[in-house]
């Protein structure tokens, strides 16, 4: 026989914050935003400088089999 599903009990909804609470979860927000922002911009340069990388290894490839194709006829 199959039992019944659960029911979720949920709480009742969150009391209202007052403004010190608020202003507290704001600077935390704000404070990881900042963070995550740096660590965007660093990862951003990193990938700026690897994508360049294979560009001109890829560049290079293809010059090379024109070379050979040529090389071949």
């Amino acid at each position: 026989m199959t039992t019944p599903r659960r029911r979720l009990i949920r709480s009742p909804s969150t009391p209202p914050l007052n403004d010190s609470t608020r202003y507290r979860q704001l600077q935390r927000l704000r404070a990881k935003l900042e963070r995550e922002k740096d660590a965007l911009g660093r990862w951003m340069v990193k990938l700026r400088r690897d994508f360049h990388s294979v560009e001109k290894i890829q560049l290079r490839v293809r010059r090379l089999e024109l070379k050979i194709a040529r090389r071949e006829e």
